[in-house]
């Protein structure tokens, strides 16, 4: 059997993106699907479309929306290398950022000029968001020169926006109604840290204070990822994120660590002084480090910077402003809070790129076999 998908980088990540009427709308059934068209029970993903970590490992399915003001849906999917098995509570600015572009060059949305807006909502978190899309000369281009920290290849630009993120999943900003904290991590001393629903439900260490700097190199992390994995399943029930009985995963709520800017190398060899950025973010992708840093975490850096005594703001040295530019492995990404109200950002955007890959048709092993593939 064969299932048509498009790969599009969006960002720093690629994914494959399903028409909905190509898969099945069964979730058990599609989880079947994904795992074999991916090869996902071997961690190389040799014999399959994965590309074998976690930011190359994604997929979405794409519809038109039914809500009034919305063009289409995506459920978002982090394919499991190795496991056989496929994470869904989560969300993917940068798999949105293909999305957008995407539902333009498939004509799921009109284009409107030089700049094409495309309303969003990701099915799995209800977050809506919007991608304004470069169609310059009213058309959808395939090629362009936005570039963004990670590569130096350039896409078509999209600047994304995230509309009323605080409290996403648990219906507020501060989940454990504070801004900061202590959190006991197993047998370990207690380490800093505020844990923030914005974006996506995120706990971030206050580096310093744990014996971190924030701007590690990403073998560093690696070899925290153990610990940082302790904080997440710490933090997990305290942001109301595990039901009774439930063992925590390695998705939500994202972690990281956080420090003042420091001179440091990117992952492409370009030098960053201190003063170009305003804080030094290091997060996991599930329990890899991530390569730059996952918008839903960016969001959530950004909006914790405005909370008086975050280990955002204590970072900073206070609230932040508008826009805030964070320090990742692979360079700055400047994220700007809008329409701030009663402390809480009406919308925050990211300026990304993104690019269609391929058009293909995936052929699926037996094991994938469903009726409405």
């Amino acid at each position: 059997m064969h299932t048509p998908a498009t790969l599009v980088r969006g960002g720093t990540s690629k994914c494959w993106l399903f028409n909905q009427v190509d898969v099945p709308a069964d979730r058990g059934e599609l989880e079947k699907l994904l795992v074999s068209a991916y090869g996902a029970t071997d961690p190389v993903e040799l014999d399959g479309v994965g590309g074998a970590t976690p930011t190359t490992s994604k997929a979405a399915v794409v519809s038109a929306s039914p809500e009034p003001g919305v063009d289409v849906d995506y459920l978002f999917a982090q394919v499991g290398i190795g496991t056989g098995s496929v994470e869904w509570t989560s969300n993917c600015g940068n798999c949105a950022t293909g999305v957008a572009l995407y539902a333009a060059a498939k004509g799921m949305v009109a284009i409107t000029g030089d700049r094409t807006r495309v309303v969003m909502r990701n099915t799995n978190t209800g977050a809506v968001l919007e991608g304004l899309v470069d169609t310059t000369g009213g058309v959808v281009h395939h090629f362009g020169r936005q570039t963004v920290p990670g590569t130096r290849a350039g896409g078509v630009a999209v600047g994304l926006t995230f509309r009323d993120p605080a409290g996403g999943t648990t219906g507020l900003l501060l989940p454990t109604g504070q801004a900061a904290q202590d959190l006991r991590v197993a047998d370990a001393e207690p380490v800093r840290v505020s844990m923030v629903d914005a974006g996506a439900p995120v706990v971030l260490v206050d580096a310093l204070a744990a014996g971190r700097t924030g701007a590690e190199p990403l073998e560093r992390m690696g070899a925290d990822v153990p610990w940082l994995r302790t904080v997440r399943h710490a933090a997990a029930p305290l942001m109301g994120l595990l039901k009774p009985g439930e063992e925590p995963g390695d998705a939500v709520p994202k972690v990281g660590l956080v420090g003042p800017p420091v001179p440091y190398t990117t992952t492409l060899g370009e030098p960053v002084a201190a003063e170009d950025y305003d804080i030094s973010v290091r997060m996991l992708s599930m329990n890899a480090p991530h390569p730059a840093i996952g918008l839903t975490s960016a969001v959530a850096v950004a909006a914790a910077g405005l909370v008086a005594g975050s280990v955002v703001s204590r970072t900073t040295g206070g609230p932040t402003d508008e826009w805030l530019r964070l320090g990742t492995p692979a360079g700055i990404v400047a994220v700007r809070c809008t329409d701030v109200q009663d402390g809480l950002p009406r919308q925050v955007t990211v300026q990304r790129a993104a690019r269609l890959l391929a058009d293909a048709r995936i052929y699926v092993p037996e094991a994938g076999r469903t009726q409405a593939a």
